[in-house]
């Protein structure tokens, strides 16, 4: 019976690790492509398409984004500073908020989870948000502007932080401190914000990667150069490079339309934006699955 059960185990595991490795294969195979791409000669992609056996190699796409290289390191600061602060704010607010709606003794944390939960639902809409933070707030061309909006505290985070706490962690454990005379605040700082390591990582692998993939923010609140955030520069250099490649552009200029390898560029483009991601992802991936799967036990 023992044998069976271990023979049963071990095709589940050999079966389960070829269906995995190809549903790998198949997510991996578009980005393969999209490097490949960015090291293929602009001439090559317009006549024989994507490929993942080039015909002709070039640095060309690289060369260019190298020519942009002053703007896209202050670019990347640009991103790298709002992703850390808007990341560490948003996580903050996100636990502030999920630690009452967690306690049953608080009058209120119904009243508090409908507020919440009614963000999921309805929201003020582009222009009347956008009057708000312009006009009441006047966070445009600020960092302000590329952290604060439509990013900083997500219902779905709320939720997942509050099921944390009222599942995970025991109501002795915060009596015991209550009973050593601890408040609120120092229940929250010393005992529960600790405990929620995994939720806290997983929600920051969320927000951070909301933060470093924003661009809309930028061409919502962004008029200066100096502030574009990667994002937003990558697709304002691809913007540009379509208007020199067109006729307009040599209309207005006067002269012959200029050659640039626009479709290489893109995927160069792509590979400088997703890079800090593949970088730092390996290393919380494991707090990432820890931290969902601990959110959806109920207990």
């Amino acid at each position: 019976m023992k044998n069976k059960k271990i023979t049963s185990e071990k095709k589940f595991e050999i079966v389960s690790t070829i269906v995995l490795t190809v549903l790998t294969l198949i997510a991996l195979l578009p980005i393969a492509l999209i490097v490949i791409a960015s090291f293929t000669d602009e001439q090559a992609l317009l006549t024989n398409g994507y490929s993942y056996l080039p015909k002709k190699l070039s640095l060309d796409a690289y060369y260019y984004m190298v020519q942009k290289g002053v703007m896209i390191s202050r670019a990347y600061g640009i991103s790298g500073i709002v992703t850390i602060g808007g990341t560490v704010l948003s996580v903050i607010i996100t636990a502030m908020i999920a630690y009452p709606m967690s306690r049953k003794n608080f009058k209120y944390r119904n009243h508090l989870a409908f507020f919440v939960f009614f963000t999921m639902l309805f929201n003020g809409g582009i222009v009347s948000s956008y009057m708000l933070w312009s006009r009441f707030f006047h966070i445009k061309n600020t960092v302000w502007a590329l952290m604060l909006p439509n990013y900083l505290v997500t219902a779905f985070n709320i939720f997942l932080v509050r099921n944390y706490y009222a599942n995970s962690v025991p109501d002795s454990l915060i009596e015991s401190a209550q009973i050593d005379g601890a408040r609120e605040l120092t229940i929250f700082r010393k005992i529960m914000f600790p405990l929620a390591v995994p939720t806290v990582a997983t929600i920051s692998l969320f927000t951070g990667l909301l933060y470093w993939n924003d661009w809309i923010n930028g061409l919502y609140y962004i008029t200066n150069p100096k502030m574009y955030g990667i994002q937003n520069l990558l697709i304002r250099i691809m913007d540009n490079i379509q208007f020199l490649k067109s006729g307009s552009a040599s209309n207005l200029l006067g002269t012959a339309s200029v050659d640039l390898p626009g479709t290489a560029v893109r995927m160069a483009m792509a590979v400088i934006g997703i890079l800090p991601i593949v970088i730092i992802y390996p290393f919380v991936q494991k707090y990432f699955i820890k931290g969902v799967v601990v959110g959806a036990v109920k207990g």
